[in-house]
């Protein structure tokens, strides 16, 4: 019989491991030496001691979820209680067995790990329905859409929270994505046919401005291309594939109209540009009556220069403004001077200012006495007012007598 700490081999071949349960038998090696016998378990053993060891190694480090460690535990503590190998097996069924406080520690740390990633989660798929509700009730056409798009992949990504709040939000999520896109797709449809409503009404106006491209009743025809004009911007845009043609066209219409109209004035303000000088010339002779001097004469002149004014006919356009007011100015300076002159010899209100004159004279003398009486009774007081009453009149009475030598002169 041939033994070693852990095991031994007896007379017929059979290899025992010792346990503190005592011994039990793991094999037979018939065909080898004792040695070779326990060497051959003792390498099984080695083998399953690696095996722990490296269990051990992972679970410490984490790498493996606890689900998974407590199961390989199990397992492996069967196989190493049963194990037909020769060595510390009760050791290596003492390590497997310390291997779980340690996963359940580390079974606590990641429950803790997936309700704050929960949490986390659970705040930003609120976040993302939160911006969803608001562009489902927003007209942003453009970017919506792309931005639903950008919320589904950011959902996506985020891992699922407890299943009736997870529903929920989604339920949320999935209704503001319907909404909006009911919303635009009703916008867009209104939007198309509002474009071919216009697109008829601006064919009918293109017609309009083509068939009055050839016109020469320069105002009438302008005032018509104003208001198609206006009506071609109150009809709005028409689909894009034919707003621009149709715009060109138009254009096309009024450029030939206003190009011709352009070039009829352009002859016609150089056959009037003879006119401009003459009425230039005239405006030196009117413009040499002021300042006036005899308000008849002049009148009697400017009268004659406005009907060979009139004779002479139109200027070009560009000099209208300028010799009209000149004119004009020379016209009111003649008819200030009547005004005043009228002003100055109105017989009503010449008749008023002598009356007004009369009046204070007597007044005056009134005052004069009753001052002369005051003073003889020694009545400083009432002299005093009377003085002042005096020189009040005095300063009215030159003021008439001023406007009553205006209407007298």
């Amino acid at each position: 019989m041939t033994t070693s700490e852990w095991g031994r081999v007896a007379e017929d071949g059979t290899v025992y491991v010792r346990t503190n349960d005592g011994e039990r038998p793991v094999g037979q090696y018939p065909e080898g030496s004792p040695e070779e016998a326990l060497a051959f378990y003792a390498k099984r053993y080695d083998e399953l001691a690696g095996t722990v060891h490296l269990l051990e190694q992972r679970v410490n480090a984490g790498v493996v979820s606890p689900d998974e460690a407590t199961e390989t535990v199990r397992n492996l503590r069967t196989q190493v209680v049963d194990a037909h190998a020769v060595g510390d097996l009760t050791s290596l069924v003492g390590k497997l067995d310390s291997l779980l406080p340690v996963i359940s520690q580390h079974r606590q740390v990641r429950r803790a790990e997936r309700a704050e990633k929960a949490a986390a989660a659970k705040t930003e798929k609120e976040r993302l329905v939160a911006e969803a509700e608001k562009l489902a009730e927003s007209n942003d056409w453009r970017n919506g859409a792309n931005r639903l798009r950008q919320l589904l992949d950011e959902w996506k990504a985020l891992p699922r929270i407890d299943r009736s709040a997870d529903d929920q939000l989604w339920r949320r999520f999935s209704t503001a994505r319907t909404s909006y896109t009911r919303r635009r797709k009703s916008h867009f449809a209104e939007q198309n046919e509002k474009r071919e409503g216009a697109r008829v009404v601006k064919q009918v106006l293109v017609k309009e401005a083509e068939s009055l491209a050839g016109s020469r009743e320069w105002g009438p025809t302008a005032g018509a291309y104003r208001d198609l004009m206006r009506r071609w911007k109150a009809a709005g845009p028409a689909p894009r594939e034919v707003e621009d043609e149709l715009w060109t066209r138009f254009r096309a219409a009024q450029d030939t109209f206003f190009g011709a109209r352009d070039e009829a004035m352009a002859a016609q303000d150089s056959e009037f540009a003879a006119n401009a000088e003459a009425k230039e010339k005239l405006l030196v002779e009117a413009e040499a009556l002021v300042p006036v001097t005899d308000v008849e004469n002049a009148k009697r002149a400017i009268r004659e220069i406005a009907d060979r004014w009139d004779t002479i006919g139109k200027v070009p356009r560009e000099k209208i403004r300028t010799l009209e007011d000149r004119m004009r100015a020379v016209e009111s300076s003649i008819r200030g001077i009547e005004e005043e002159k009228w002003r100055r010899t109105d017989p009503e209100k010449s008749a008023r200012a002598d009356d007004m004159v009369t009046k204070l004279q007597d007044a005056i003398g009134k005052v004069e006495s009753d001052l002369e009486k005051a003073r003889s009774t020694g009545d400083t007081k009432k002299v005093t007012e009377l003085e002042e009453n005096l020189t009040s009149r005095r300063a009215f009475l030159e003021m008439a007598l001023r406007a009553s030598a205006d209407y007298s002169g």
